[in-house]
């Protein structure tokens, strides 16, 4: 494999046919000029064929063989949540730079020895935390740094989403697995606002069935700055994905903040006093744009550590609201 920096477009393999990378990711990869897909890799040949004939490069039966191609520079990893660090090592072991979904791990542990084989080899390994790359949350972070709702003191986020219709009652693995996905969205948007150093105060789970499978939590953090972060998500809920910012002299909406249709136009609502303004934003896509930066960032062959630095950020994060729900 050549060395990073040195190759345009950036030949990506894709290890596993999931839903977010049918619907949104893979669509978006098309639209990046500095991207090629090459490779797609299933254990069902017949869906690797539909998802290679769909969205380019060759249908590869099996995640090992992918790694053996030589014209994969990176992968891009939409496998369940327990499968992300296995396949992450594997991709960096086989001299692949990563774009994992979240959350990129489990656990603490397996988060600093992906980090380190990453670092050890040279290579970018990126959590897609596509939302980071929509520019709604830039011109929010402007409006509060420009004093709109005057001095911060509170974040509040929630995300979550509704069972399947039928599928009331169900407390099935898919659901242990998915709810620190739904989790990362309002912690890695509270680090967004207000920062490292972000300490857990309490937090809380509820489980159903025999097993304990995880549906709804919620946290609540406060920042060197004494900001709090108030944090709910689930599992088994109204649909909701937004945050708010509270400050000394009124507060700042945002709805559909996480999952973000290409073609929404986001409102912020800024409330202050006895009068209420709504700024419509342009359009973005996110996806579209992580697939651009994390191609941009491996095509320079510089910027790397950044993103090392917030995969184990996030780990302890979620270690610690994950500790303190353990003792509530």
């Amino acid at each position: 494999m050549d060395s990073p920096g040195t190759r345009e477009p950036l030949r990506i393999g894709v290890l596993g046919c999931a839903s977010i990378a049918e619907r949104r990711m893979l669509p978006s990869m098309l639209r990046q000029p500095r991207v090629r897909v090459t490779a797609v890799a299933s254990r069902d040949a017949a869906k690797a064929a539909s998802f290679a004939a769909r969205f380019g490069g060759d249908p590869v039966v099996g995640y090992e063989r992918l790694l053996e191609r030589p014209d994969v520079d990176a992968v891009y990893i939409p496998l369940p949540p327990g499968m992300h660090a296995e396949w992450t090592l594997r991709s960096l072991a086989a001299g692949k730079h990563v774009l994992c979904e979240k959350p990129f791990a489990t656990t603490l542990a397996e988060a600093r020895e992906a980090v380190s084989l990453a670092r050890e080899r040279g290579l970018l390994l990126m959590e897609s935390f596509m939302f980071l790359h929509h520019a709604q949350h830039a011109e929010v972070a402007r409006l509060v740094a420009d004093g709109a709702i005057g001095d911060l003191r509170l974040f509040s986020s929630e995300f979550g989403i509704p069972r399947p219709a039928g599928d009331a009652g169900d407390t099935g693995p898919r659901y242990a697995s998915t709810l620190p996905e739904v989790a990362a969205y309002p912690l890695r948007a509270a680090s967004l606002f207000l920062g490292d150093g972000l300490r857990v105060l309490g937090a809380q789970v509820r489980t159903e069935g025999e097993d304990g499978f995880r549906v709804a939590g919620t946290a609540l953090l406060t920042a060197p700055s004494g900001v709090a972060a108030q944090l709910a998500y689930g599992l088994d809920h109204g649909y909701r994905s937004g945050y708010t910012l509270w400050g000394s002299e009124g507060h700042l909406t945002l709805e559909r903040a996480f999952s973000t249709p290409d073609d929404h136009a986001p409102v912020v609502r800024i409330e202050r006093r006895r009068r209420t303004e709504e700024i419509r934003l342009a359009p973005d896509s996110h996806f579209t744009n992580i697939a651009g930066a994390f191609a941009r960032t491996v095509l320079d062959g510089a910027g790397y550590e950044p993103h090392a630095e917030a995969i184990l950020r996030h780990a302890e994060l979620v270690d610690a609201v994950d500790t303190a729900a353990s003792r509530s």
